[in-house]
């Protein structure tokens, strides 16, 4: 940890990879954090990228009389979501904490897109006392427009929770948020470092104090955008397991312990946190020496076994190329693709600094390479080795996405359309143009099939999400890790 932020500047140049690297995963890493800048609001720095991008929701807030502006747009549309957003920050950090020894100058990049996250963040908690707020636009208005950021007209709506209308899982998670990103600039900014973890320590002693979910809270504002389905014992978990590792405070230790197991899932994504817990908390097992930690270990390498083809356990489906299929939550399939190729990637991190290796049942033997060869896999595929032999980043590669559901990339910059304006962007079969480089489209189906159409939002939309647990492994394998 050390190393990776008292010489951030001084080996910014200096990405050296490995013979073995492909030029195409920099390229790649690069690109697909350059996609955060196309989801800005707020008002637009100097350094921002994409010219038909301008300011914002410049007044988000101010129906409730406090400072919203900034944050992320989560996908396609003009709503900020806070509950996958803070996922996105979470992730974004966690791939940071671990691989940005590997990122070189995309390290500066990355502390940037984490930044912009948690500056809107730290508003949200520490507003108005004794309320967090936790999304701002109404999806409901929102999704009967189409219309770019810049030019939005649909209501600005503000939600929050309090303690009467509770929401354990999304404070939590922003608990999780700013408390890996209090590790990530701990030695950048230490003063910005301490602010994040003193208020992800009050946001979650919030979540632990008011029980609830924001589902049942917020209901239809929420829901079904982004319904908190697997409740909120996970983001308990996963907020104190990240408050642990900040702060080594065994009172965190304790109420994870007190919390019991978690289910036995073979999902993570940013409704179900489960499977990230166990391999973070994992690290505390394996690298750190600590048994008490063991169960966290096993429940990641059960989650893991779930994954890997042809053990007893498998219960994940993969398409005839090979890409993982989700078909129980098949919306967005690529949202669980770079999730899980996160986790794999890492744990295969903290296997081969223990030497450590495990099996699912069976006779073999599960060793780093093992989850290495899979995430490689899953990698190339999004990237363009696959049946259709496109990239499902925009952007990269010679195929790619070029009509994707995402507003601003779709409409013209000028002139101005209004909410009903704007939907003959959406119905065109024209390029969009706008390119959104860097940005994973929701993916191909189970055949292996993409239509690139727009109106098909489960295979054509982006999100922040499916971008940023993406991070980690893109930094993995530019700097030559290999199989």
């Amino acid at each position: 940890m050390t190393s990776l932020f008292f010489l951030v500047f001084l080996f910014s140049s200096l990405l050296t990879p490995n013979v073995d690297a492909s030029p195409i995963y920099i390229e790649a890493l690069s690109k697909s954090l350059l996609f955060f800048h196309g989801q800005r609001s707020g008002p637009l720095p100097t350094d921002q990228q994409f010219s038909w991008r301008a300011s914002s929701g410049l007044s988000d807030g101010s129906s409730a009389n406090v400072d919203l502006v900034g944050g992320y747009y989560t996908e396609g549309d003009n709503v900020k979501h806070n509950f996958p957003m803070a996922f996105t920050t979470t992730m974004l950090s966690w791939s940071t904490l671990e691989y940005g020894e590997q990122m070189g100058t995309e390290l500066q990049n990355a502390l940037v897109n984490i930044r912009w996250a948690t500056d809107y963040l730290l508003k949200c908690a520490t507003a108005t006392p004794e309320k967090l707020y936790v999304g701002v636009g109404d999806p409901n208005a929102d999704h009967k427009c189409w219309e770019r950021p810049e030019d939005m007209d649909t209501p600005r709506t503000v939600y929050s929770v309090s303690p009467s209308n509770p929401g354990s899982d999304v404070a939590a998670e922003t608990a999780a948020a700013l408390a890996a990103a209090s590790m990530v600039f701990r030695e950048v900014d230490s003063e910005y470092s301490l602010l994040l973890l003193a208020t992800a320590k009050n946001v979650m002693q919030f979540a632990i104090q008011y029980r609830g979910s924001y589902s049942d809270s917020l209901s239809s504002s929420v829901c079904p955008f982004y319904c908190s389905y697997s409740g909120y014992k996970d983001e308990l978990m996963w907020g104190a397991a990240w408050l642990l590792k900040a702060t080594d405070d065994s009172n965190y230790k304790n109420f994870i312990q007190s919390l019991g197991g978690g289910d036995q899932t073979d999902i993570f994504n940013w409704d179900n946190k489960y499977a990230g817990a166990y391999v973070l908390l994992s690290q505390q097992a394996l690298v750190n020496n600590d048994n008490t930690f063991d169960q966290y270990k096993q429940e990641a390498e059960s989650f893991i076994c779930k994954i890997l083809p042809n053990t007893p356990s498998s219960s994940t489906s993969y398409t005839p190329g090979g890409l993982m299929y989700n078909y129980k939550l098949p919306q967005s399939n690529l949202q669980h693709v770079t999730a899980i190729t996160f986790l794999l990637t890492t744990y295969a991190k903290y296997m081969k600094a223990t030497q450590h290796t495990f099996n699912c049942g069976n006779s073999v033997n599960i060793v780093p390479d093992t989850l290495i060869s899979l995430s490689k896999q899953q990698v190339d595929y999004i990237l363009g080795e696959n049946p259709a032999k496109m990239s499902y980043m925009v952007g990269y590669g010679t195929s790619f996405p070029m009509r994707i559901h995402h507003r601003g990339s779709s409409i013209p910059s000028q002139p101005h359309f209004s909410c009903a304006d704007g939907l003959q962007f959406l119905n065109t079969s024209n390029p969009n143009p706008n390119i959104l480089t860097g940005a994973i489209v929701g993916g191909p189906n189970e055949k292996d099939a993409y239509a690139d159409n727009r109106e098909d939002f489960i295979q054509s939309e982006p999100t922040t999400y499916i971008n940023a647990p993406f991070v980690g492994p893109l930094a993995y394998f530019a700097s030559g890790g290999s199989a």
